[in-house]
């Protein structure tokens, strides 16, 4: 048996209880200190590191009579840190008692000023939490380094499952919720960039009756942004082209596709951050207001994937159309402009044949004046 003492993202007790797979009645926990040290923010990181700081108190939590399984439960999700154990005596009320801790000496890493758990909870404790779920369905299964690979988009889904739960402004007439759903079993054949699930799961009928047992395939993506730059001076717009593997897979003659700059959602980042920051990748744009179209599911029978649809003004002289893209992600993008009634032409004759983008031009059809007015 071991004990440890956590001093950071593990005092959440939900996301220690993802970690180890054990509700927090089954764990020995207490409050506890570790003389002259600091916890620290880490800079451009979700996560704080601990450093030796004569004079001063780390806070945080035992966690006693841990199993070999237990601690290879936390040794496995620590290893995404860089994190290695090492003993210390911690005070455990008013108890000297030797433990250990996960420390660092990554190099890499610049503290930044104290870290908060109770600010950290708030903005990222719900993602976290889904991650580690993600996370440790692979202890076992797969190596730490194979896990390490997957964590943008391990922790992009998490931040989509967060945001799922914490703004959702459907109508439901059914009064139905997932509560409604039960005896759900989740196996995952394929994982890597994105996942597909495989559910069984039994569903309340609208006679009130439970369902029979189904089973259904899930693509599991992320939440994304579209972005429609629109000049209200110039009335015009601008659309990207590149290649997408998916007309291409559909058998499609034309898979080099016409559509509003787009991009997935990373953890910690909001709609509107990523609107702007995939405008100043995708195309050089720096957008200024930013005008909701529509926040919807790309197709709710089969993929998680969620839109947050923008219109975007922004200035659009000749000169702003090129070619752009990360060269990290292959990305080869084209951009060109369009007046607003060429647009809609597209839109008429059924040119236009990507859907966030039909849908952006319908709502700038009908917001155009406006916007013109106020510019």
């Amino acid at each position: 048996m071991k004990n440890l003492f956590v001093y950071g993202t593990l005092r959440h007790v939900p996301l220690l209880e993802a970690v180890l797979g054990k509700t927090a009645e089954a764990l020995k926990l207490a409050p506890a200190r570790l003389k002259d040290h600091a916890v620290h923010a880490v800079q451009g990181q979700d996560f704080p590191i601990i450093k030796d700081a004569p004079g001063e108190v780390a806070e945080g939590l035992w966690i006693g009579a841990l199993t070999e399984a237990d601690v290879a439960r936390l040794e496995f999700y620590e290893g995404g840190f860089d994190y290695d154990l090492e003993p210390v005596t911690v005070d455990l009320e008013g108890t000297a008692q030797t433990t250990e801790v996960f420390k660092s000496e990554d190099g890499g890493w610049v503290p930044d000023g104290p870290w908060s758990l109770s600010a950290w909870q708030e903005r990222y404790g719900a993602a976290a939490v889904f991650g580690a779920i993600e996370e440790m369905s692979y202890f076992g299964t797969r190596s730490r380094e194979d896990v390490d690979r997957m964590l943008p988009m391990i922790r992009a889904r998490a931040t989509s499952k967060a945001q799922a739960q914490s703004r959702n402004l459907a109508v439901s007439p059914s009064g139905m919720t997932r509560d409604d759903v039960s005896d759900v079993t989740l196996n995952r054949p394929y994982a890597k960039y994105f996942t597909l699930d495989e559910l069984t799961l039994s569903f309340r009928r609208y006679d009130g009756a439970q369902s029979e047992m189904v089973e259904r395939a899930v693509f599991v993506a992320t939440d994304a942004v579209i972005v429609l730059p629109y000049d209200p001076v110039r009335d015009r717009v601008m659309l990207i082209e590149q290649f997408r593997p998916g007309p291409y897979a559909r058998g499609d003659a034309l898979p080099w596709q016409l559509e509003p700059i787009a991009g997935r959602i990373d953890a910690g980042e909001t709609a509107e951050n990523t609107a702007r920051r995939e405008a100043e990748e995708e195309a050089g744009l720096t957008l200024g207001a930013l005008h909701e179209v529509a926040n919807c599911y790309a197709s709710p029978g089969c993929t998680t994937e969620f839109y947050n649809i923008f219109v975007g003004l922004t200035d659009l002289p000749d000169d702003v159309i090129g070619v752009s893209g990360l060269d990290q992600e292959a990305e080869d993008i084209r951009s060109y402009l369009f007046s607003y009634d060429r647009l809609m032409e597209m839109v008429d004759q059924m040119q236009a044949v990507n859907a966030p983008l039909v849908l952006a031009a319908l709502w700038l059809a009908r917001h155009r004046d406006r916007l013109r007015r106020t510019a």
